[in-house]
């Protein structure tokens, strides 16, 4: 077997056993195995690695690096590889917000009325709107990035009033063994803006060590990097 095959091989292999873990852990939380999405997040793996895991049937794809992603999202459409939706998953700067806006479907890390204002007014006009996620800090590390949970409310009316922006969901980072409490808080966060925002449908939060833990708590959105592409050098 050449050494692309074999690494097809082991893609496919790894995304079969994530897909494995989303299906138990829906099972366990008599969910169905739909309600759960897999997102690839492929940050400091080459465009190579993208293509092969698109190759064996992931769609969704998170980079946290602005330059990182918009050259890999160039370089796989040289290919010919469209049909990929791309997912922005890293802080955000100010500065940074055009190549996210012109080459991103998705983002979401927005914490802040400036992020958000500024995707809208850089959001090309023959795109469709921007799929946003709120980032909510609900752990006291001051390493982490999220709006605070009472001003998570402010933030999402201007994002669901802004028109080349579409509210999606809330997203968050937890604290290293808080996980489960910090992840019962956004549930419990989401379910009461869904009320005044119908078209929110993605709680975003899991990652390759706590997607079960994820789950469990309601995730629509498992952002997986390490399970599926191997460890990171």
């Amino acid at each position: 077997m050449n050494p692309e095959a074999s690494e097809l091989q082991r893609l496919q292999r790894n995304l079969t056993q994530v897909k494995d873990r989303i299906q138990t852990a829906c099972a366990a939380s008599h969910r169905h195995g739909n309600s759960v999405a897999l997102l690839a997040v492929s940050k400091t793996f080459p465009a190579h690695d993208v293509a092969l895991m698109a190759q064996a049937g992931q769609t969704d794809f998170g980079e946290n690096y602005v330059q990182e992603g918009i050259e890999k999202i160039a370089s796989l459409k040289q290919q010919g590889l469209s049909g990929l939706t791309w997912h922005f998953i890293g802080p955000l700067q100010s500065n940074k917000t055009r190549p996210v806006a012109e080459n991103f479907d998705w983002v979401h890390t927005v914490d802040r009325e400036k992020i958000a204002q500024r995707l809208a007014e850089q959001r090309p006009a023959g795109l469709a709107p921007l799929n946003i996620c709120l980032q909510v800090k609900l752990s006291t590390e001051e390493s982490k990035s999220g709006a605070a949970p009472q001003d998570v409310e402010a933030l999402a009316a201007l994002v669901a009033s802004l028109p080349q922006l579409k509210l999606r969901g809330l997203m968050t980072l937890p604290e290293p063994g808080k996980e489960a409490e910090e992840f019962e808080q956004l549930k419990a966060l989401f379910d009461k803006m869904k009320s005044n925002y119908p078209g929110m449908d993605t709680l975003s939060m899991g990652m390759s060590a706590d997607l079960e833990t994820a789950i469990a708590h309601g995730s629509t959105c498992v952002r997986i990097g390490s399970a599926l592409f191997g460890a990171r050098t």
